[in-house]
């Protein structure tokens, strides 16, 4: 993995122009679907959809429970592009590889970005099948200068130095837990802490011990660069993490977590989730005027 590599503002305007003549869709909501969490895509009407493989400039895909597609189409009168499938670190990719998508969809037009992913529990209040709105992360590749803004500062895109408190939508995650209450699902839902850590093996039981010490709810291997990229060139950000498996933080435990486990949790609950995506999506005010 090259952590030096340097992508051009005309590298991603090549292959947001590429998508733009492809799809008469303009989106102004972007959503990146995380393990088995994919069958959001599926619902989208008047779809257009391509293989991450035939996008110019995009990685792919090489983890079970990823489709590896981009879908355009319409939801809730909205439109909308969906990742069915991310891009991980531990993949092999660079950092800025991992988020090429995310500053694609801004010149694309995107104004939203939605983030899912699959995580384990620390927090002793949140079981497998929970759904944890994200109210902030601890993004530990990015405390040892792992960053996908690492280089010389795009100003096309954003400032050098953006700020991330407040990076997940208020309003958002407000208007979500409303509607986890009308969909009936609100003793499912709570708020809390997210942190990204390199992957692709789970934590040791020291390492759980760690994380629940520094006040983390949930733990996964993704979405923090993506959600440091979008708040950099300016989109509004929420996400969400559906907890898969508890994270083991005592040496008497006999359990283990398997990728397998995390795949099944996803698939029964991916309704729910899909519901509370589609209905944020159906509230959020956006500037529908199919921009070019």
């Amino acid at each position: 993995m090259n952590s030096k590599e340097q992508i051009s503002h005309d590298d991603y305007q090549k292959t947001a122009d590429w998508l733009k003549s492809q799809t008469k869709h303009r989106p102004k909501v972007a959503i990146i679907c995380g393990s088995g969490l994919g069958v959001l895509a599926d619902t989208l009407k008047c779809q257009d959809s391509f293989a991450y493989s035939d996008i110019p400039g995009f990685p792919h895909s090489t983890v079970q429970g990823h489709a590896g597609r981009l879908v355009f189409g319409e939801l809730k009168g909205k439109t909308c592009v969906c990742m069915q499938g991310r891009f991980h670190m531990y993949e092999g990719h660079s950092l800025c590889k991992t988020t090429f998508p995310v500053r694609v969809f801004k010149l694309l037009g995107v104004e939203t970005l939605i983030v899912t992913n699959a995580a384990g529990s620390l927090a002793d209040g949140l079981r497998p099948g929970d759904i944890m709105i994200i109210k902030d992360h601890v993004n530990f590749p990015g405390l040892v200068g792992m960053n996908p803004l690492f280089g010389p500062n795009d100003d096309k895109f954003g400032p050098r130095f953006p700020a991330m408190s407040g990076c997940y939508d208020k309003g958002l995650r407000s208007s979500a837990m409303e509607i986890g209450k009308q969909l009936g699902v609100s003793k499912l839902m709570q708020e809390g802490v997210y942190a990204m850590v390199g992957g692709p093996n789970f934590e040791s039981i020291a390492e759980a011990r760690l994380l629940h010490r520094l006040g983390v709810d949930a733990v996964g291997m993704s979405t923090a660069p993506e959600v440091l990229v979008a708040i950099h060139c300016g989109l509004r950000v929420f996400g969400l993490s559906l907890i898969t498996n508890k994270v083991l933080k005592s040496y008497e435990d006999t359990d283990s977590v398997n990728h397998e486990g995390v795949l099944e949790v996803s698939r029964l609950r991916s309704q729910t989730v899909q519901q509370l995506v589609t209905e944020l999506v159906s509230r959020m005010e956006t500037n529908n005027n199919n921009a070019v």
